[in-house]
């Protein structure tokens, strides 16, 4: 038999045993969540670089995925069916005729007449045939990059009888015409298909370089580029009318982007510089402003917001709440970013369902949004027509968070996608009390992407005035595709305008908003 001093020894070590396993146990549970945090991130990860880009969700994967959610799915199918940004205004219906649009009337047209054999033109009754009416049809031809040379002859005068050149000059040569670049070959139609295939086709200078040398121009990129940056410094009085324009209206969406720039002073070629990106204006006339800064901090939203009033919509980037905070302006923040959260939060997990849910919410404030535009009579009804139909699901969707964050590993995807829309959660909320403003900030986004697609192109700018010349183009280029104005046109037209008067132009009159697309194009 066992002594009590065994029996002690055993009560001890089983004891032992137990905290062993304790901590074992523990350090089992840290270990799962930690391989089950790390295989969600490289769901994303493979998401994000392999997978497609849209966030819209396959009516096929969501079938799938109720088969094994199904206890988790809350809402219908009916709620989740879309995982896509809704539009804020409802969409006009495709129209379904089939077959190719006919091509633009304003091309020029060369005819070609297609006859039959003489012999068919006579009939089998020994009689001629007549024409009695014709078929057509068109194609399609393209003469590549067709370049023409001006040549300005001025013409000079002298007197035959006058030879002492004592009483003056006897010779006088016509003047010059004006030249919105002097003692260059640039026109401004080809300054304006320069920087409209830079900046909004996204071709950089080394390809266009390539370009002209196949059809016989030499023309280097050094050149293309200072007179890039000549012209942005003629046409940037005309960013002051777009700052006035973006300031007059109470409501703007602000945004940035990377870029690189070289050579800027007191920073490595290797740093991360900024492209802030502002979308304002009535809707009629929509204003794009970028600004080039070498850095993110909030002095250059302050700057940015600088005698500024109403509501700023913007991400959840922190540098916007000071400037706000300190100028009174209502802070606003975007519905889009926190649902894209949830949708790679969606991806990750291997229980969809919980994020889905979100998901659902998130989608029936876009139904309410349009539902309320179509409904409204004004800008007064349509506030308190939307509040009435959103207030309910932001009650719903807080006390939903606000488990989920109870429940929810907050190292997961969905842990964080629920901890950042709780903690931006009252300037989600406030874009209803603007009637000028939707969930998200998807319009200054869209502005956004030719820039982004050309920096996948070019990859960097050369100095800082390179960068901020580029600010300038790219603020009047987007502003005319906001106003449904094509770039090339408008820059045409706004260059020979310039052309004709650089002392005192009416930039007013200038500005997108002010023009049509038939004034803009005439020949």
């Amino acid at each position: 038999m066992a002594t009590l001093t065994q029996l002690k020894k055993l009560v001890q070590e089983n004891e032992l045993l137990k905290k062993e396993l304790d901590k074992m146990v523990r350090e089992n549970t840290h270990h799962l969540r930690t391989i089950e945090v790390l295989e969600e991130e490289i769901r994303v990860l493979h998401q994000r670089f392999f997978a497609r880009r849209s966030e819209k969700w396959p009516q096929d994967e969501q079938k799938q995925a109720y088969l094994f959610d199904e206890a988790e799915v809350a809402a219908s199918e009916q709620e989740i069916d879309a995982c896509e940004e809704e539009p804020t205004e409802q969409k006009k219906p495709r129209n379904k005729k089939s077959g190719r649009k006919p091509l633009p009337k304003s091309l020029v047209r060369e005819e070609f007449i297609h006859d039959i054999d003489e012999a068919q033109k006579i009939c089998s009754c020994g009689c001629m045939k007549t024409v009695i009416g014709h078929e057509v049809s068109e194609k399609l031809e393209i003469i590549p990059a067709q370049l023409k040379v001006q040549r300005h002859i001025r013409l000079k005068y002298a007197c035959s009888c006058c030879k002492d050149e004592t009483k003056g000059p006897t010779v006088i040569v016509a003047p010059n015409s004006p030249q919105i670049l002097p003692k260059t070959m640039a026109t401004p139609g080809l300054l304006a298909y320069v920087i409209a295939s830079k900046y909004a086709d996204g071709i950089p200078l080394n390809r266009q370089e390539r370009l002209f040398a196949r059809i016989g121009i030499d023309l280097p990129r050094e050149t293309l580029g200072r007179w890039i940056m000549k012209v942005a410094s003629k046409v940037e009085p005309l960013i002051e009318v777009f700052t006035q324009k973006i300031r007059s209206y109470p409501a703007l969406l602000l945004d940035e982007t990377t870029l690189q720039v070289m050579n800027e002073i007191g920073k490595e070629n290797t740093t991360t510089s900024y492209m802030w990106v502002a979308r304002g204006g009535p809707p009629e006339s929509p204003v794009v402003r970028f600004s080039y800064s070498p850095s993110r901090a909030s002095a250059v939203a302050e700057k940015l917001l600088e005698s500024y009033q109403g509501f700023v919509q913007t991400d959840g980037y922190a540098g916007y709440d000071k400037p706000c905070s300190v100028q009174g302006i209502t802070h606003v923040s975007c519905f889009a970013h926190a649902r894209r959260k949830f949708y790679e939060a969606q991806k990750a997990s291997k229980k969809s369902g919980q994020a889905l849910e979100a998901l659902s919410y998130i989608k029936k404030l876009y139904k309410a949004e349009t539902q309320a535009r179509a409904a409204s009579s004004s800008a007064t009804d349509f506030v308190e027509k939307r509040k009435a139909l959103v207030q309910p699901v932001f009650d719903s969707f807080h006390q939903w968070l606000l488990k989920k964050e109870q429940t929810v590993l907050s190292s997961s995807t969905l842990g964080k996608a629920v901890a950042y829309t709780l903690g931006q959660w009252e300037k989600l909320i406030r874009y209803v009390d603007s009637p000028n403003l939707t969930p998200d900030t998807n319009r200054v986004e869209n502005a956004i992407r030719p820039f982004v697609v050309g920096r996948k192109n070019w990859m960097l700018q050369g100095s800082p005035r390179g960068a901020f010349s580029s600010a300038v183009l790219y603020s009047i280029l987007e502003t005319a595709k906001a106003n449904n104005l094509e770039p090339y046109w408008y820059l045409r037209f706004l260059l020979t305008q310039l052309e004709k008067n650089m002392d005192t132009p009416d930039w007013e009159a200038l500005a997108p908003w002010s023009l049509t697309k038939e004034q803009i194009e005439q020949p």
